[in-house]
């Protein structure tokens, strides 16, 4: 028997498991996306950024109730301060009626619908523009692991909703990890407070992972740079299109 049909008939390796996966997105994530590019599993990151998600909604939800967060962001808004007192209550009574249900619906249907996008987007970038022979399976699953973040993200959020006071709480900009957080929100100009806000750690920390996971799914001849851009470019067109609509 050859060296090479003994290779063939060798078992191959299963690859890392789920647990080590998520473990390695944030402690070895060269070596993680590597993993996923070539197994492309992505059911558990979703199952835990869903999870995530629903935690905020149903901490909100105990903890604030919906018609104090939806009356805390009226007041700072300053398109909303405009309404006249009708309106205003009638919008929080719409509100208030639809908070926790649209919350959840952001976290079982909106984020995956985004993710796919987001997917589809990379794919024409890395795939069609840069020529890299890549498959939406794994930039689909690039997209899960990339944004586990998320999840550390969501755990603060709950804390900190539990630990203060619930009327000091900004739903909109729960954590001060981003520069909307130290802009006075009555004063600032809208589109700028709310650009600030978006940029905020754990958004430059999944850029940074999806970018990485890209490289690996596009392999040696698309650097770390390019795959940088890739991901930041249409990022920062939809946070700039969201804002200013």
């Amino acid at each position: 028997m050859t060296s090479e049909n003994a290779a063939a008939g060798e078992p191959q390796p299963a690859g890392m498991g789920e647990f080590s996966r998520i473990v390695g997105v944030f402690f070895e994530p060269a070596k993680t996306f590597a993993d996923i590019a070539e197994r492309h599993r992505w059911i558990a990151p979703m199952l835990l950024m869903k999870l995530a998600s629903m935690s905020v909604t149903t901490a909100i939800s105990q903890r604030i109730g919906w018609e104090r967060a939806w009356r805390h962001r009226m007041d700072i808004d300053p398109g909303l301060r405009k309404m006249t007192p009708e309106h205003r209550d009638q919008t929080l009574a719409t509100q208030v009626q639809w908070a926790s249900v649209a919350g959840y619906a952001r976290a079982m249907v909106v984020a995956p619908i985004i993710d796919v996008v987001f997917a589809a987007v990379l794919l024409g970038i890395a795939g069609a523009i840069m020529a890299f022979g890549i498959r939406f399976k794994q930039v689909f699953a690039v997209v899960c692991y990339g944004g586990l973040p998320g999840v550390i993200s969501a755990i603060f959020t709950v804390v900190v909703i539990f630990l203060k006071n619930p009327g000091d709480v900004d739903i909109q900009n729960p954590l001060a990890f981003n520069a909307g957080a130290f802009m006075d929100p009555y004063t600032s100009w809208k589109f700028v407070h709310a650009l600030a806000g978006a940029l905020d750690l754990f958004t430059i920390w999944t850029i940074l992972l999806i970018a990485t996971g890209l490289k690996a799914a596009a392999g040696k001849e698309l650097t770390f740079k390019g795959a940088l851009v890739a991901v930041a470019v249409p990022w920062a067109i939809y946070v700039l299109l969201k804002f200013s609509i």
